[in-house]
């Protein structure tokens, strides 16, 4: 079965044009299949504060209201995808960008929720995902870039969680691929201590997860990484890491970098 590795940045990553350059330079050096999923950085914040559109974060999730729907759209599969296409571009990978909606890619629904009304918030399965495009795309030696929209096939366009998505197209393309998902970030992998870079754990699994989880020793923003990792795991994935994206190439040869996450 063919190799296929798909990998997620951030958007701390996206806001840092040196760091960026390093990465993309060895994501590109990555032979074989390979699928990159970006989230949004500091651009679309900045560009709703210059227009005066307030932006409302419930439990680290953004409302996503029309004003700022069409902030993120132009922001995520517009500049900032477009600009890491041409960056790869540069260093001889021939990618091509996305977003969901962009051949019917991915499908997504409203969120729906008791008691808040997300907005145009999409949620997505593994039914979401059109595997059969995104196998010929492949197969076309292309590098499929993904932002972090889709849609719902009745002209909506929805803002969708990229570790979700990444996970989502991981657990859709294992069945064809031997699959390896690598989310992507600033840190060396799951910490023990989140005051200590170095207290890196190897191996993580569920219990251990809702052990630090329950004791606090998770920042907030390593959580839906988590989630989305254990999902892909326990649904056919075969190799789930949270690495330092800086040792993107060392993980690609060697494969011990970061955390592993385990059943």
């Amino acid at each position: 079965m063919q190799k296929l590795h798909i990998i997620k940045i951030g958007g701390t990553l996206i806001d840092d044009k040196k760091a960026l350059k390093a990465f993309l330079a060895q994501f590109s050096e990555i032979e074989g299949a390979k699928i990159l999923i970006h989230g949004g950085g500091k651009l679309a914040e900045t560009l709703a504060e210059k227009l005066k559109i307030r932006q409302t974060m419930i439990d680290g999730r953004r409302i996503t209201n029309k004003k700022t729907l069409k902030i993120v759209t132009m922001v995520y599969a517009g500049r900032i995808n477009k600009n890491l296409v041409a960056k790869l571009q540069s260093y001889g990978c021939n990618a091509i960008g996305f977003s969901g909606a962009d051949g019917n890619l991915i499908q997504a629904e409203k969120r729906q929720h008791p008691s808040i009304d997300f907005g145009f918030v999409g949620d997505i399965n593994e039914k979401s995902i059109n595997h059969e495009l995104m196998i010929n795309i492949i197969n076309l030696g292309l590098v499929p870039v993904f932002s972090a929209i889709t849609h719902d096939k009745m002209g909506n366009l929805f803002n969708t969680n990229a570790d979700t998505i990444a996970g989502t197209i991981a657990q859709a393309l294992s069945k064809y691929y031997e699959t390896e998902l690598l989310f992507c970030f600033d840190k060396n992998g799951v910490l023990e201590d989140i005051e200590d870079d170095n207290s890196n754990l190897k191996t993580i699994n569920r219990q251990e997860f809702s052990e630090l989880k329950s004791e606090g020793k998770l920042h907030k923003g390593i959580l839906p990484k988590l989630h989305n990792a254990f999902v892909a795991k326990e649904n056919g994935v075969e190799k789930v890491f949270l690495i330092n994206e800086k040792k993107l190439s060392a993980q690609i040869k060697q494969g011990n970098e970061g955390t592993e996450i385990c059943l």
